[in-house]
């Protein structure tokens, strides 16, 4: 018997890359060959994936983006994407397909599909992305990140989790030290590529803090390339100690030393944030498909452990109230930080691994 290949199906956002990566790991280590399909914009997210990942750029398109002629072009692109992974698929047959969302995973799930070979699809969100909607009918379930997610009628949903990756569960429940008259650390996030309306309130917002929680605060602020200069500018010009970045690659390290998290509310920063156990003010982003980053923050807003402002109340008032609340109340603080604990699910990466093997084992009985 040779080794079990899974083949995974990512779109290219850090959302759908991450849980992707966790599950890489954990395959890896239970002896299976692990191959990535994503495209250029995935492979950017590629670099903490484990070297033995075997990683192939597809071909794909979507309806969202373009002029008329890119518009005609996603068809041919699509279905090129689909032969080609059908003769992949035949060289080297996978034993499980899972695709965890994105355009980039179509072409794996299309030829999965016209070979019947055994596949499912893991939706980070409290509701179904454009392609996993596409799929859900014609995979043998959907794992759920959220809980309750949003199905179409007849769609077998199985709550997992959103899998973090390694570095995130190394710093599983990390001790909180709740806020005080000593340095405090702000991690400002914005989802896989940073957030203008971040950019555009959060530094005035900490500028107008009261000077004895202001005095003790370092701020990590990930910010656009375009937006960075202007941002790091005005913290410099209001004497607040400041990181900012386009994108940091030790999040975990910078979440589990902080006092407070300012996020968007997007499934794998939410993820993050549950298992490590942090308060967080959380601004879902208006634009996003079905307002799924509002349905992914409910459960962290019901237990207590996050504050939500909707896109279009936030303003720097707002915002200073609520970050002036959590900073100046350590009690409210650490109830935050158990909340937003009791919610997380440090074990979605072995759960998930456990519905793949389940879908492998189905094939062969």
């Amino acid at each position: 018997m040779g080794q079990k290949l899974l083949l995974m199906a990512a779109g290219g956002t850090g959302g759908h890359m991450f849980p992707a990566q966790a599950l890489a790991e954990a395959m890896l280590k239970r002896g299976w060959r692990v191959k990535l399909s994503t495209d250029a914009r995935g492979a950017r997210y590629t670099g903490g994936f484990p070297h033995t990942t075997e990683i192939t750029e597809v071909s794909s398109a979507t309806f969202a983006r373009g002029g008329v002629l890119a518009k005609a072009m996603v068809g041919p692109k699509i279905v090129g994407g689909v032969l080609n992974m059908v003769m992949q698929m035949r060289r080297d047959r996978p034993d499980a397909v899972i695709g965890f969302g994105g355009y980039p995973s179509i072409p794996a799930l299309g030829a999965a599909t016209l070979m019947g070979l055994p596949r499912m699809i893991h939706e980070q969100n409290g509701v179904l992305g454009r392609v996993n909607k596409l799929f859900a009918k014609r995979v043998a379930g959907v794992a759920c990140g959220v809980w309750p997610t949003d199905l179409p009628d007849d769609v077998l949903g199985e709550h997992v989790g959103n899998p973090v990756r390694g570095a995130v569960l190394e710093r599983a429940g990390a001790a909180y030290i709740p806020p005080g008259d000593y340095p405090m650390s702000i991690l400002v996030m914005g989802g896989s590529q940073g957030a203008r309306v971040l950019s555009d309130v959060v530094p005035g917002a900490i500028s107008a803090l009261p000077e004895s929680i202001r005095q003790h605060l370092r701020v990590s602020h990930q910010a656009r390339d375009e937006d960075g200069e202007r941002v790091t500018a005005f913290y410099a010009e209001h004497g607040i100690d400041a990181d900012v970045q386009p994108f940091f690659h030790d999040v975990p390290t910078l979440m589990s030393e902080a006092q407070l998290v300012i996020s968007r509310a997007g499934a794998s920063s939410l993820a993050d944030i549950s298992v490590i156990g942090r308060p967080s003010v959380l601004i879902p982003f208006a634009a996003a498909v079905g307002d799924h980053q509002t349905a992914n923050a409910r459960g962290l807003i019901d237990a207590g452990g996050a504050i939500v402002i909707p896109e279009s109340k936030l303003d720097l008032q707002s915002l200073t109230e609520q970050i002036t609340s959590i900073l100046s109340n350590p009690t409210a603080a650490l109830q935050m930080s158990a909340a937003a604990l009791s919610v997380g699910v440090p074990d979605a990466t072995e759960r998930l691994v456990a519905l793949v093997e389940q879908l492998a084992e189905k094939d062969k009985s």
